[in-house]
């Protein structure tokens, strides 16, 4: 291995000097420069004794007899911008790469970072899932124009449609600004498949996907005077605190009748479909005011009268994306899922 952990570096690209903080694989390091980390692929640095060494020391010559004018003075010599280019907040996946039993080279897992290149910092709550259960969980702060490394995933867990979602309010509180940010990222494994063999096309270090481009603004609402109606005894609660005074929403919802009642075997079709109608809006809508990434309804498949009304319903949602009836070996053909798309 030609770098080890420690060794002094130099980007060929820009001539700024780091070390190597961590081997990734046979052909890739982690370098830090001036307090940032990223990847870099070893053709990409070199060692900076031959940069230094080769240096030209320019001295000025001597010459006898002559005025120095301010023309003559040597200029000095423009110093490389370092001003960060700001672009929001990213999550980037850098794949570790290894050698098989055919010496073929594939991903055994992913590094995951959280990357900020605004000039902001950010509280952030992290929970990443597998099939709606929770895997990992942080809560923690990035620095502006830094990244943050979160965890490894292995990266035959791709299949598993992983998701990753951020909760974020700024470190420094701004009153013109929202008080929290929600935002999710599901890997879709067909397009992480793709994104890599592009990534080793262009020779990139990274797959990255932008979670938002700027903190949004604080947003405000008519207000109606709630003293009174507190002196009177009614509860007034904090509209920004309110998914804490609502049941907790569930990613999953069985819509078979003997999960909802037990005495269903004297009710009429009909009433039996109003039953799992009920229900149905009860949990959509409590996935709405927790902003669920998604929900997945079990509707039987049956004769398909309440997939069919359920479709329908679903698309006059306005905060539906997009919905799916497919093959799942969990419920086979009688499940449908619902992606949701919240505007702030």
């Amino acid at each position: 291995m030609k770098y080890q952990v420690g060794d002094d570096i130099i980007v060929l690209h820009s001539n700024e000097e780091g070390k190597v903080v961590e081997i990734m694989n046979d052909k890739m390091v982690m370098v830090e420069i001036r307090g940032v980390r990223f990847p870099a692929y070893m053709d990409q640095i070199d060692f900076p004794y031959f940069y230094r060494f080769t240096q030209k020391k320019t001295v000025p010559e001597k010459k006898t007899d002559a005025k120095v004018y301010v023309d003559n003075l040597p200029k000095e010599k423009p110093k490389p911008n370092s001003i960060a280019v700001e672009d929001g907040v990213w999550l980037s996946f850098i794949p570790k790469f290894a050698l098989d039993d055919f010496n073929d080279e594939v991903v055994q897992s992913l590094k995951i970072h959280l990357v900020n290149k605004t000039p902001q910092a950010y509280q952030f709550s992290y929970t990443q899932q597998f099939l709606g259960r929770t895997d990992f969980e942080l809560a923690n702060e990035v620095a502006p124009f830094h990244d943050f490394y979160l965890h490894d995933i292995p990266f035959e867990s791709v299949n598993d449609s992983p998701l990753f979602s951020f909760d974020f309010s700024l470190a420094k509180e701004d009153k013109k600004k929202a008080p929290h940010f929600e935002t999710s990222l599901k890997l879709k494994p067909r397009q992480v498949f793709q994104k890599i063999e592009e990534m080793k096309d262009s020779n990139a270090p990274t797959i990255s996907y932008q979670l938002f481009k700027t903190y949004p603004d604080k947003t405000y609402d008519d207000r109606v005077e709630l003293g009174p109606l507190a002196a009177r005894g009614f509860k007034v609660y904090d509209a920004g605190k309110i998914r804490q005074h609502l049941p907790p929403a569930r990613s999953v919802v069985d819509l078979h009748i003997d999960k909802l009642t037990d005495s269903w075997k004297h009710l009429s079709n009909l009433e039996i479909l109003g039953i799992q109608l009920s229900e149905f809006e009860k949990w959509y809508d409590l996935a709405i005011a927790h902003k669920l990434p998604s929900l997945i309804v079990i509707h039987g498949v049956g004769e398909g009268v309440l997939r069919e009304e359920i479709h329908e319903t679903l698309k006059t949602k306005r905060e539906v994306r997009n919905f799916i009836n497919q093959y799942d070996p969990r419920f086979g053909y009688g499940a449908t899922e619902i992606f949701f798309s919240y505007k702030y």
